[in-house]
């Protein structure tokens, strides 16, 4: 019986959406409607980067709830594997490190500063619970230690997965290396991101050409499409619903006529509001996370061109590109300069990854490395700003869970 157990176990953990509601506001005006009033002010704070009281209570369920509870799956199934010393069960096993590197993550984005080598081992961490067992304390480990144990997660599982599993909707061999290349990127190792990507994209290279798709659908982009590696959504928060949410007209005129993404990803209403249908669920269901065909083109080219190869970084943007633009009408990039190639890769990703859950964690890279990138908005005739590096960029956690556990706040 305890097999099934274990399995059934990591079956529920693949429904836990993931905790990265707050980064698609960074493509969405805001709208303050249908919303609950006990929840808007939340999220109005939120959205202007307010410096606490950003999250409903653990009790009405929020995304530290979300993200610890799927960990908590994680380290049920490990630990009933090697509780029983369950035979023949290392897919199992490099599912569940690969979910839990994966929540980790997720939730270091959310909840940390960014990855900088010079602060690393001092920043404050996530609180890394690798056991069941609810007794033991929480305590806050540093950016380093959170950054070590998912990629400790995630190369053990590379080790232990198949190339391909039965269906996306479980982590692979591929998932395992894309994640690792994900990782390296937010890192700034440019090295390592670059040989995952690649890793990762021998085994799987397929892109959608959007030529092929009927862009005045609902939703063009099909569900569990050639580039999906693990079908992984997000959390949708009342803000970000298709009734709620409007994209910015800026963002929508970024895109060339002949770019295929403007018809496949946006949709003009009636009264000119534009809305985003480029979700990579064939539907209204969720908004996909997970790392997939494209963002590993993205990946290797931004690598690529960090580590001076020009010539092979815009040769796989251009490879992206060409299955995005009518055919017969994209001019290939050409770049001159190591900041040329980055600045036309960092555009496209933007344009590209739209409402994937990672904007957030580019802006504080990008940050950190010396974009100086403000972000403002104006609500109700206030304008809210936030600078480069700012400690608001690591979310508060929630009020009540610093309470119950004692564990220090994001300094504000």
């Amino acid at each position: 019986m305890d097999r099934p157990k274990s399995q059934a176990n990591l079956c529920i953990l693949h429904c836990f959406p993931h905790p990265l509601n707050l980064y698609v506001f960074q493509e969405f005006h805001f709208l303050q409607t249908d919303i609950p009033y006990s929840k808007k002010s939340l999220l109005k704070r939120l959205y202007t980067w307010q410096k606490d009281h950003v999250s409903a209570s653990q009790g009405a369920g929020n995304d530290w709830y979300y993200t610890y509870k799927a960990i908590y799956v994680s380290n049920v199934v490990l630990n009933n594997l090697d509780t029983y010393a369950i035979p023949g069960a290392e897919n199992v096993r490099g599912q569940a490190l690969a979910m839990r590197a994966i929540r980790y993550l997720d939730a270091a984005q959310v909840w940390c500063p960014a990855y900088s080598s010079d602060t690393a081992s001092t920043d404050l961490g996530l609180p890394l619970r690798l056991d069941p067992d609810m007794n033991i304390p929480s305590q806050r480990s540093t950016v380093k230690q959170t950054y070590d144990q998912i990629l400790k997660d995630l190369q053990e599982a590379v080790d232990l997965l198949p190339v391909k599993q039965v269906a996306a909707s479980r982590p692979s061999k591929i998932t395992a290396l894309a994640y690792l290349a994900r990782t390296y990127l937010f890192i700034g190792d440019y090295q390592k991101s670059l040989t995952y990507a690649l890793q990762a994209l021998s085994y799987q290279n397929t892109l959608v050409d959007f030529n092929t798709l009927n862009v005045t659908e609902s939703y063009p982009i099909k569900d569990m499409n050639s580039e999906v590696l693990l079908r992984t959504t997000m959390r949708i928060s009342a803000p970000v619903r298709f009734a709620a949410a409007k994209v910015t007209d800026t963002l929508y005129h970024s895109y060339h006529a002949n770019d295929l993404r403007k018809s496949a990803y946006f949709r003009v209403n009636a009264n000119g509001d534009i809305s985003f249908k480029g979700n990579y669920t064939g539907g209204s269901s969720g908004k996909m996370t997970s790392v997939a065909v494209d963002e590993l083109y993205l990946i290797a080219a931004e690598s690529y061109a960090q580590t001076n190869d020009i010539t092979n970084a815009m040769m796989l943007l251009n490879n992206l590109l060409m299955k995005r633009w009518k055919t017969g009408t994209y001019i290939p990039f050409i770049a001159g300069s190591k900041q040329e190639a980055l600045a036309i890769i960092k555009k496209e990703r933007c344009k590209e990854l739209l409402f994937r859950g990672i904007r957030w964690a580019d802006l504080k890279r990008y940050n950190r490395d010396g974009a100086n990138i403000t972000l403002t908005r104006t609500v109700k005739g206030q304008t809210y700003s936030l600078p480069p590096n700012d400690p608001r960029y690591a979310i508060a956690i929630p009020e009540d869970i610093i309470s119950l556990s004692g564990m220090p706040q994001n300094p504000r």
